[in-house]
């Protein structure tokens, strides 16, 4: 056999050896790697047309690296939204009424366990849709500060503390407890200093002093990114100027370097369109688009990237180091997320159909909805309801047979739903008598039905209120009066009007049930109802929830997260973002109902085991709370701080709240800490932050206007 060439052998190995590295996995795609080193991989890898392409929400396929197009575009701020079937939970707004950061975590780990399911569902078919993955825009953390707005309904109200404990708990169950993977992804919204008007968001501009920015606006930001949440969203509307999203004060300075945020930044959509079409502080898209990049946008939802950052660049006005850097915290997250790993790899892979809104779920869902719900009123102690004592029951109201009233925005569907009638029918059984009847429209101010049977039966229970056709955002509350926010504070004039001719046309009692989003002028009803349940937008189990608490199966928990006024002329103006007047915190008039309120079915008493003590770096206090009255009940103790009026200072602030239930004639101990850097204010002479020295109060109360404990305290 002839001697072949040597040359023929180098040839032979180069083949065999680059035959043999293709069939080896790339780096990104090993699991066992380190993060940082395989999102280099993969930007090693990828053309700068192939980066520039998955800077949108809807990321496009790199084929030759076997990436699928991913849409990025997910929501489930109280489920998985808008994408079939899935647990519908309490609204936001209701979820923060509960004040149980351990029951909104274990809401939120059933949510991303569905989430988890749906996508394993469409990936095994090929299908990349959106509303189908797993990066959530949610939870929504701007603050509450004004009843007007129409999309307060889905934050968690008006207290930056608040807020913080119930987003923190949110993204804990979205996330997982696993640091190097993720079970889905959240991201805190809008940042910054964004809750209205509606109307005018894509070009409005909050002005705000950087004293309430830190301590308000900030807060609950800033104490997401502390606990890992994995993406932020920047807001449409300019801040002190600069449109957010192209801020490198808000985006580089303080969300990068100060907060060390590591994660990923996505634009609210069309908030790229807006810089230059509206807010104009740029010419044109191109500079927009290299400003975005610049500021540390990772993805876009919308596509000013994708179709500008390729002439940006050719203009040097961005270079492949910018986008290279953009995009890195993007596949951080997808790689965490376990996008490039074997399927199968994950535990999260084997979540199927029967994880979505099964028996456990539902359960959750009723008892979350049940802890939401605020007893506004309770005459005689009429409710909890005894059925023997009620054998005919008269449901009216167009919101007792509605799906909307229970839904809210951002939500998903269920074939699971229970509205009140049927809750109520189904929890007094065949043997009582249930009668129901729409009575009245949300417009029709004189002709109603149900009257006359509602004074045949023993008791009339109406569903009243709004829905989120009415309050929520810009586009969505196409029936809102004021371009989906509220111009006033009142029920629906129909609704008025039906239950002052129910109240004449009925001697027996009468139990008003209201949804709504946010705070409610109760004064024009309260008269004409014996009984009044705040029950906001409780979920698809709403029903069910509804009848538990007015039949006693579960006493009534929630606490307002909102304060609710007489009247909007006890406000500033709406456009203005100062604080002065606003919220609990520095509202210094006479509220309707005070933040935290909440009635309960039985009564509680409070005293110290030890007042408050300085030891470790934190005041100390014990306290015994004594459920008094006769039934198993449970309360949410606040811990308020108050500075009395020192000028600068809110005139208190919630600085804890622990619920517990405590049965009859039972006491539990309570320990409430507070930590001196919880009495922190922002320096404005001096930008950096400080504690002021004086005496405050050490407030364990029942809302923000009752006191059951005040103890004076002195930091020197």
């Amino acid at each position: 056999m002839p001697k072949l060439p040597v040359l023929f052998f180098a040839g032979a190995f180069f083949i065999g050896t680059r035959l043999a590295a293709q069939s080896v996995a790339p780096l990104f795609r090993d699991p066992k790697a380190r993060i940082d080193l395989r999102v280099n991989d993969l930007l090693g890898q990828l053309t700068i047309n192939e980066k520039i392409g998955l800077l949108g929400h809807e990321a496009t396929a790199v084929e030759r690296l076997g990436i699928p197009a991913y849409n990025w575009w997910n929501e489930a701020l109280h489920g998985v939204a808008r994408a079939g079937n899935a647990t519908v939970f309490p609204q936001a707004i209701a979820l923060a009424a509960s004040f149980n950061p351990d029951l909104l975590q274990q809401c939120a780990d059933a949510i991303s366990t569905e989430a988890r399911a749906k996508y394993n569902l469409a990936r095994a078919q090929g299908r990349h849709l959106q509303y189908m993955g797993l990066t959530f825009w949610s939870p929504n953390i701007n603050l509450f500060r004004d009843p007007r707005w129409g999309r307060g309904q889905e934050t968690y109200g008006e207290d930056p503390f608040l807020t913080a404990a119930m987003g923190i708990a949110f993204v804990k169950g979205l996330q997982g407890s696993d640091l190097l993977h993720l079970k889905t992804a959240a991201a805190a919204k809008h940042l910054a200093v964004h809750s209205g008007p509606e109307k005018g968001r894509h070009a409005f501009n909050a002005v705000v002093s950087e004293k309430e920015l830190r301590e308000t606006y900030l807060y609950a930001f800033h104490q997401l990114v502390n606990n890992g949440v994995e993406a932020v969203m920047c807001a449409y509307n300019r801040l002190n100027g600069e449109p957010c999203c192209t801020s490198s004060s808000l985006m580089q300075q303080i969300l990068r370097k100060e907060w060390k945020f590591g994660g990923h930044i996505v634009t609210d959509c069309g908030a790229l369109d807006d810089i230059y079409t509206q807010h104009k502080t740029y010419p044109d898209p191109v500079t927009t688009a290299a400003a975005a990049v610049k500021a540390g946008i990772s993805l876009e939802c919308g596509s000013v990237l994708q179709r500008h950052v390729k002439e940006a660049l050719d203009k040097k006005l961005l270079t492949v180091k910018d986008i290279d850097s953009a995009l890195a915290p993007a596949f951080r997250t997808q790689i965490k997320l376990g996008f490039f790993d074997p399927v199968g790899w994950s535990k999260y892979d084997a979540y199927t159909a029967d994880s979505i809104s099964n028996d456990y779920h539902r359960s959750l869902n009723r008892k979350m909805a049940a802890e939401s719900m605020v007893l506004l009123k309770n005459n005689n102690n009429l409710l909890p309801l005894r059925k023997e004592n009620y054998p005919a029951v008269m449901i009216v109201g167009p919101n007792a047979g509605s799906i909307d009233a229970l839904l809210g925005s951002y939500h998903g569907v269920s074939d699971k739903g229970v509205n009140v009638v049927e809750g109520i029918t189904a929890a007094v059984g065949p043997g009582i008598r249930v009668e129901y009847d729409m009575g009245c429209d949300y417009t029709d101010t004189s002709r109603f039905g149900g009257i006359w049977a509602a004074g045949n039966a023993n008791i009339t229970i109406a569903v009243l209120g709004l829905t989120a056709v009415y309050e929520g955002e810009e586009g969505d509350a196409f029936l809102a009066e004021n371009g989906a926010d509220r111009k006033h504070l009142q029920l629906p004039a129909a609704h008025v009007a039906y239950l002052k001719a129910l109240r004449k046309g009925t001697k027996t009692p009468l139990v008003l049930v209201i949804n709504a989003g946010s705070a409610i002028d109760i004064s024009s009803v309260e008269p004409y109802a014996d009984a009044i349940l705040m029950a906001w937008y409780p979920g698809d189990q709403g029903g069910n929830a509804i009848a538990d608490v007015l039949y006693g199966k579960q006493a009534p928990s929630g606490r307002l997260p909102v304060t609710f006024y007489k009247s909007l002329d006890d406000l500033p103006p709406y456009e203005s973002y100062a604080l002065e007047g606003r919220t609990y915190r520095y509202f210094r008039g006479k509220p309707l109902y005070p933040f935290g309120y909440g009635l309960s079915y039985s009564q509680f008493d409070c005293r110290w085991v030890s007042k408050p003590v300085f030891r470790n770096g934190a005041w100390e206090a014990v306290v015994a709370l004594k459920n008094t009255g006769t039934h198993d009940a449970a309360e949410t103790l606040q811990l308020y701080v108050s500075a009395g009026n020192r000028p600068g200072m809110p005139v208190k602030e919630l600085r804890g709240f622990q619920k517990v239930f405590v049965p009859a004639g039972e006491i539990r101990e309570m320990t409430f800490r507070l930590n001196t850097s919880q009495l922190q204010q922002w320096d404005e002479a001096q930008r950096k932050w400080y504690v002021p020295k004086g005496k405050y109060h050490f407030q364990v109360a029942a809302n923000a206007r009752d006191n059951y404990l005040d103890e004076e305290i002195t930091i020197q």
